[in-house]
């Protein structure tokens, strides 16, 4: 998750103050009385993580590169020239890793299948050493008594379909991804019962097809620098595959392998939450509006069978419409959501500048405020992203529940990073990670206590890993990771979880 803003850091005398106000409280205060049992009895609490960004062996054993693959290979266009080659290997270090969550008291994990290693061409042939490797890691995980929440793609599409059909653009990708979803649930699908389709959909459609920042890099010149792409279509139509891929996946789940597995099967969704800058109505409708085109673009058709009016009403003919066949396989196609939520922004109505160039972005007519009358909205981690607003989360759960008829939802992302360039000892003493996850997850036990119907909890992430376009300069991690020597080393944070998971 990457913010389009570039929002100012707050001074440390602010930070300071926020700290003396109990705005932003200690470890102890913070934490005090949060345990396991504060939770329903069969809550889950897990750590999350992604292949490209921990596996390692990108082009070894048979895996096919990804867009992502692709896209980093231009000079510049990572810190240090960063890849996953070998990010923190857990492909040969899994069971090290596993042993430390059994320790720590996790009960699941969630980490994803890489498309591009199970089909290197995205189709046709099996890589079975890529098969092998995922039989591995669930079944240890078993052994370790961790449940597998696989998702089965995390932004790795095979560059093998990006260049027969340009990917997500085509309507092809929905037979093909629902394919190798077919392959997984019947492959894993014995052991797998709780299964998730996409990681942030969302994302992929505006970071990779809006703005370019993200693979595979497409964009209107306008706004991002991109040889190729059209901003005010693109997000649309790869949003719309997404979905359809989804929920075919869904429903060849459904018809052929959920009444045998007893599994369920799920979407997970980014959400900012957007406030009002102001009380006007104005400001009001515009977090509303960046409310529709942000959560409301994914779980509104997966919910009611269309994208939210604001929506239609704005985009119009760019916007793609869903067939009657369509809206019945798409529509009531999860057993449970995941959300992943990390901040908040204010948001005021604001007509674009570059109103004479469509995007998705500039559909919004808002503009992004980090602050209200000189306070910031919270602290800020080290990406520039990252505000730490726990009411953030109380508010987007909630939401959720009033607007969409309180479906099962799991906090399936939730976290904090740290610079990558700090070093051991100091780097452990990550006593500002432990307020963060104290107060989100208060706020979180919150809005459970006024109805919302949560139930289960991921922290992101396990192991410090490969932070997408921020390479190894972010480190996201409860464990720290010695880049040069791939040594694992639990924070402070760790020990946080590994007391507030253990069970009486």
């Amino acid at each position: 998750m990457t913010s389009k803003g570039t929002p100012p850091s707050p001074s440390l005398l602010l930070l300071f103050v926020l700290v003396l106000l109990g705005l932003f409280s200690s470890p102890c205060s913070s934490s005090s009385g949060l345990s396991r049992s504060n939770f329903p009895k069969n809550f889950v609490f897990g750590t999350a993580a992604s292949a490209y960004q921990v596996e390692g062996m990108a082009s070894k054993d048979g895996r096919g590169p990804s867009i992502w693959d692709t896209f980093i290979k231009q000079p510049g266009r990572e810190p240090n020239n960063a890849s996953g080659e070998v990010s923190v290997d857990q492909y040969h270090k899994y069971k090290d890793d596993l042993d430390l969550m059994a320790k720590l008291n996790f009960d699941a994990y969630r980490f994803s299948i890489s498309w591009p290693r199970i089909f290197p061409n995205g189709t046709g042939k099996v890589n079975w050493k890529g098969v092998a490797y995922y039989n591995r890691l669930i079944n240890y995980m078993l052994k370790k008594g961790i449940t597998p929440y696989p998702n089965l793609n995390h932004y790795d599409l095979p560059q093998a379909l990006q260049d027969r059909y340009k990917g997500w653009l085509s309507h092809e990708v929905v037979k093909d991804f629902a394919d190798y979803a077919d392959f997984c649930f019947k492959t894993f699908g014995d052991r797998v019962k709780n299964w998730q389709t996409f990681n942030e959909p969302r994302v992929v459609a505006a970071l990779g097809y809006d703005n370019g920042f993200f693979a595979p890099g497409r964009c209107s010149k306008a706004f991002g620098n991109c040889t190729e792409g059209d901003s005010s279509t693109e997000p649309y139509i790869v949003a719309h595959n997404l979905i359809l891929s989804h929920a075919a996946a869904v429903q060849r789940y459904r018809q052929k392998y959920q009444a045998k597995q007893q599994g369920r099967i799920g979407i997970l969704l980014d959400f900012v939450w957007y406030e009002p800058l102001t009380r006007s109505k104005a400001d009001n409708y515009a977090a509303q509006r960046a409310r529709d085109f942000h959560i409301g673009w994914f779980l509104h058709p997966l919910v009611y069978g269309e994208y939210p009016k604001t929506m239609q009403n704005i985009v119009g003919k760019r916007l793609p419409k869903f067939s009657g066949d369509e809206v019945k396989m798409v529509k009531g196609s999860f057993d449970f959501v995941g959300i992943n939520q990390y901040t908040a922004y204010y948001m005021y109505d604001a007509k674009q500048q570059n109103a004479t160039n469509l995007g998705y972005q500039q559909d919004w007519d808002c503009g992004f405020a980090y602050e209200r009358n000189g306070v910031p909205i919270g602290p800020r981690a080290h990406s520039d992203w990252l505000y730490m607003v726990p009411w953030g989360l109380y508010k987007a759960v909630s939401y959720i529940k009033e607007r969409y008829g309180n479906p099962e939802v799991i906090l399936a992302e939730n976290g904090m990073d740290q610079a990558g360039n700090l070093t051991l000892p100091a780097v452990l003493e990550d006593t500002v990670r432990i307020n963060y996850y104290a107060s989100y997850l208060e706020a979180l036990r919150r809005a459970m206590a006024e109805g919302a119907n949560v139930s289960g909890y991921f922290q992101w992430t396990f192991v410090d890993n490969f932070e997408w376009r921020l390479g190894y300069t972010s480190r996201f991690g409860i464990v720290y990771v010695d880049f040069h020597t791939l040594k694992r080393y639990p924070k402070k944070s760790a020990e946080w979880f590994r007391r507030l998971q253990q069970r009486n």
